[in-house]
């Protein structure tokens, strides 16, 4: 493995016409999930990715398994349990890509994940663990304390480890969110952050001073996610300013940011220099928004390359 991921994983349900959605009449099934998005798009470009999850037994759960399974995804630490319904949510998206979410997720099936379900041998030899915000707050009494045994297993092990803060304000309060994270910050190699969550965590939204903060829990790498503007970069006292790359039309803007996630990890992993993984990375976020769903738009690596006009990109 290259790639781990903790995380739940819905049916999303995405409008067939745009509008508040209340007036929206027809659906599109598809999957979603922040850190599923990632393994699927590390998936995609090349890397052996592990998703280590609980869905329901039932029709949906199903559904999600195969999917994920036939996008390569590791699915041998994801069970089926009964009594568990198979999470839900409606995408609400408007003229210009933007939208908002609504989650039917309460009883989650991966509530059934105790520290118990987490040992050794799923890290076994892989190189990062990727987490996010979204699988702490789901039960942020319980799985809070699931991730901390999965980043201390995987940091014996040798693993990097990621970080999306993610935070979701309808799952869990900013206070909660902030102490929940900053327990896992100290041992997080990659912060891979939106200016509005940097606030929550650090109290500030000056690109300057999230780098410094960061600095201070001994993060190494360090992005800034600022959406259309693009985004910004530390390492190894090397700050960039990326710009975005123009999208050929944003038609909805979830799951830009896992996407960014993605092929940031990815040239982390193949020890490129800032200023290309951040090229990359924002390439992937533009590819996203110009297409409807959490992951339909993130690209195999062949795809992204002529995007990136660069055939010997990954070879420089």
């Amino acid at each position: 493995m290259d790639v781990i991921t903790i995380g739940d994983a819905m049916v999303s349900l995405n409008p067939q016409s745009k509008g508040p959605l209340r007036f929206v009449s027809a659906f599109d099934r598809k999957v979603g999930g922040a850190e599923l998005n990632v393994a699927i798009g590390c998936s995609r470009l090349g890397l052996q990715t592990r998703w280590i999850s609980r869905l329901g037994k039932d029709e949906f759960g199903r559904y999600i398994y195969n999917f994920v399974r036939g996008e390569g995804v590791d699915v041998s630490e994801v069970k089926l349990v009964d009594g568990y319904p198979t999470s839900v949510h409606f995408k609400e998206i408007f003229e210009d890509g933007s939208g908002s979410t609504y989650y039917y997720r309460s009883n989650s099936p991966t509530s059934t994940i105790t520290e118990n379900a987490i040992h050794p041998s799923q890290f076994a030899g892989a190189k990062l663990l990727h987490i996010t915000g979204v699988f702490p707050a789901v039960d942020k009494d319980k799985n809070v304390d699931v991730i901390k045994k999965a980043i201390l297993l995987a940091k014996e092990q040798g693993l990097l480890i990621s970080c999306d803060p993610n935070i979701r304000l309808k799952l869990w309060s900013k206070e909660d969110a902030k102490a929940a994270l900053q327990e896992f910050l100290p041992y997080v190699d990659i912060l891979l952050t939106g200016v509005d969550e940097a606030k929550i965590i650090f109290g500030t939204d000056i690109p300057e001073e999230i780098i410094a903060a960061s600095k201070k829990f001994g993060i190494s790498y360090i992005a800034i996610k600022q959406g259309e503007i693009g985004s910004i970069g530390y390492h190894n006292e090397e700050y960039l300013v990326a710009p975005a790359v123009k999208p050929k039309k944003v038609v909805d803007t979830v799951g830009a940011g896992d996407g960014f996630d993605v092929g940031f990890i990815y040239g982390v992993l193949q020890n490129w220099p800032l200023e290309k993984i951040l090229h990359f990375a924002n390439t992937i976020g533009s590819m996203i928004v110009s297409v409807s769903g959490d992951n339909e738009g993130l690209p195999y690596l062949d795809d992204l390359l002529v995007q990136l006009g660069e055939k010997e990109f990954i070879e420089r």
